[in-house]
């Protein structure tokens, strides 16, 4: 039905007031709100050293919470262990980190400053401080209460915020572009090639790959390590579950009010309206004549309507839009933003009743209906008030699972006594199988939190409590088991299968390089992926702005500057290029000049903007690297582990 009009654009809508201030300060955050190491972690432990001045670890472990739960956010189902592995969220937190660190004492060295009025100014401009479009402090300070953080905590974090704010301003100065840089930038854009390639699997050649027991065992003794066992832990621990503390809730009717006013969000009601319409679809590259006569087919269903026939009826027997025309063109109840611009602007215009003149979007003509007309504002506390307690209620619940586990933990810390409070809380212990880093926990699933505490936790102790959406989970660790490397036995399927992986990735590169070889001699890549056998592709025509992204093949900043890099009388690239574990050999089929034509005033003030803005963040990043390159810094060995695991780059190694 909304198939013609409704937008398909997705979006996250974050909808506390609070996670919006929170979000731009990932990083700076974990300084204010770490929640303490691990038990068992000497006070003091270091992340890292930077000129000497210490980055404490529950630092790093805060800021790595909040990224990964902010990219857990955005992927949600799509968020795997693979992915997280990928997106490298160690060496993003530690680095963030360790250039908040340069930043601050390049603000020291070159003494900027942040006054109080400036910060007092930037506190009040949060819209989620605001009332009315105005400062309001009870607000602010509910808000912050909410979230557990009192004004000193939240002005610092501020400060810090602006005071890093004017160090990469600093950073910025100076930038300029010149004619030549935007002319530059517009054939980087508009100049494209088309690629012939082929591409090689290793699976192409698994079936030539012949394994025997011989081959293995040396397989196997050369990558030992490749098959270790990583340290695993089992734990027990305890669940409290809010729902059991439900008998145990009380509320005034002040709670009430505040927990109203800092969830208004929740009884936010949405301008809205019902509506029908009767679209007359006008092709895309339909030509005037086309266009003409379709509208003057939609005016003479206006004309019609208008002169009383039934709105509903026309939709039926003449609206393009066969979805809504079974329903007589209705379109049910949409929000702004739900629709193309000139629709929406036309039906939010009318009135209940009103029937529009013609409506032109990219979709054809239409005539739209306007049946219901929803005015925005919040419902009363008195309406919502089930839902009101409903959610201060659950919020107490949880506060109380929280308070009630660490009761439990302050009262058996000492001795690591969970049975003890198990049976002081009527609680059963629960168990969990061994899991490693990067592995699941039974009866809790994967929880970044948990894992790196579990990890470093000694015998006999008790772990802070951990909020998880199940409940709060306090645990203790059942059983240690060391890393190890395992006999050939107990792994051989696994290195069966990566022998197999790696004998015919080698028997897929040697093919593409024999490609390379005969397509250096002046052979099209056409004839030898005929003589092969092979596949031969085209990628399409791509422009350099995709780098280093390549149609068809994925990512490969090779492949995207040597495509662009040949001199136009040459077509081969002599080399193989290895883009997600494929071996591609590959020509330039076509090259597209740009048209500098194209190259008008709006389109260089556009291209202007954008290589400032560019420019000023390679300038920001050019500087911390040669701050890096000067400081004395120091990476833990405990975050070092997790750096090479992600096989990180750069000064982080």
């Amino acid at each position: 039905m909304l198939d013609f009009v409704r937008n398909k654009q997705k979006s996250i809508i974050i909808k506390l007031a609070f996670a919006i201030i929170i979000l731009s300060f990932v990083i700076g955050y974990a300084m204010l709100t770490a929640p303490g190491g691990p038990d068992g972690e000497a006070p003091g432990a270091e992340a890292a050293v930077v000129n000497g001045k210490a980055i404490a670890y529950e630092d790093f472990q805060a800021a790595y919470s909040n990224l990964y739960q902010l990219y857990q956010n955005v992927y949600q189902d799509q968020f795997t262990p693979a992915l997280e592995k990928e997106l490298k969220l160690a060496e993003k937190t530690i680095k963030g980190l360790i250039d908040q660190a340069l930043m601050q004492d390049e603000a020291e060295r070159l003494q900027i400053v942040v006054s109080h009025k400036e910060l007092i100014d930037a506190i009040a401009q949060v819209e989620a401080f605001q009332v009315n479009g105005v400062f309001n402090k009870e607000r602010y300070l509910e808000v912050l209460a909410y979230q557990r953080m009192n004004s000193d905590q939240f002005e610092a974090l501020k400060h810090n915020e602006l005071l890093l704010d004017k160090v990469q301003e600093h950073f910025q100065s100076g930038i300029s572009v010149t004619e030549a840089d935007i002319e530059e930038e517009f054939r980087n854009l508009k100049e494209k090639v088309n690629l012939n390639f082929v591409s090689l699997t290793p699976a192409k050649f698994e079936s030539k790959v012949n394994v025997t027991d011989e081959a293995l065992a040396a397989f196997f003794e050369e990558n030992k390590e490749t098959f270790r066992i990583p340290d695993m832990v089992s734990l027990r621990y305890l669940q409290f579950e809010p729902q059991r503390y439900l008998d145990d809730v009380t509320f005034e009717e002040s709670e009430l009010k505040k927990y109203y006013r800092r969830h208004l969000d929740q009884f936010e009601i949405l301008e809205k309206i019902k509506a029908s319409h009767i679209l007359v679809m006008v092709d895309a590259d339909a030509d005037e004549a086309t266009r003409n006569d379709k509208r003057a087919y939609a005016e003479k269903l206006l004309a019609e309507i208008k002169s009383g026939k039934d709105f509903a009826e026309i939709a039926r027997t003449k609206s393009d839009d066969k979805a809504s025309a079974v329903k007589g063109g209705s379109l049910g109840y949409f929000t702004r933003g739900s629709m193309v611009k000139p629709f929406e602007d036309a039906a939010f215009s009318m009135k209940p009743g009103d029937i529009s003149d013609i409506v032109e979007t990219t979709f054809g003509y239409h005539i739209i209906k306007v049946e219901e007309y929803t005015e925005p504002g919040v419902r009363s506390m008195q309406d919502a008030i089930e839902e009101v307690k409903e959610g201060l209620r659950a919020e107490k619940t949880k506060q109380l699972a929280f308070e009630k586990a660490m009761d439990a933990y302050n009262i058996n810390r000492k001795s690591g006594d969970l049975d003890a409070a198990a049976k002081a809380n009527e609680l059963g212990l629960k168990e969990t199988g061994p899991f490693a880093r990067d592995g699941y926990i039974d009866g809790i699933g994967r929880n970044e939190e948990i894992i790196n505490m579990a990890l470093l936790l000694d015998d006999s102790t008790i772990a802070k409590p951990v909020v998880t959406e199940d409940g709060v989970i306090l645990f203790g660790l059942k059983e240690r088991f060391p890393s190890r490397i395992p006999d050939l036995e107990e792994v051989k399927d696994l290195v069966t299968s990566a022998y197999r992986s790696v004998q015919s990735a080698g028997l897929a590169r040697a093919a593409a390089e024999e490609l390379v070889a005969d397509l250096s001699t002046g052979s099209s890549l056409a004839k030898l992926a005929k003589r092969g056998k092979y596949d031969l592709e085209e990628t399409g025509e791509f422009t350099r702005s995709y780098k280093p992204f390549v149609p068809r093949l994925g990512t490969s900043e090779e492949l995207s500057e040597a495509a662009f890099a040949l001199a136009g009388d040459q077509s081969a690239l002599e080399q193989v290029f290895e883009i997600q574990n494929r071996f591609v050999v590959a020509e330039v089929k076509e090259r597209i000049a740009a048209d500098m034509t194209e190259l008008d005033e709006a389109k260089r003030e556009e291209l202007s903007k954008a290589l400032v803005n560019r420019k000023q963040t390679e300038a920001i990043q050019k500087r911390l690297d040669e701050l890096a390159e000067t400081a004395t810094i120091t990476i833990s060995p405990r975050v070092q582990d997790l750096l090479n695991k992600e096989e990180s780059t750069g000064y982080l190694n």
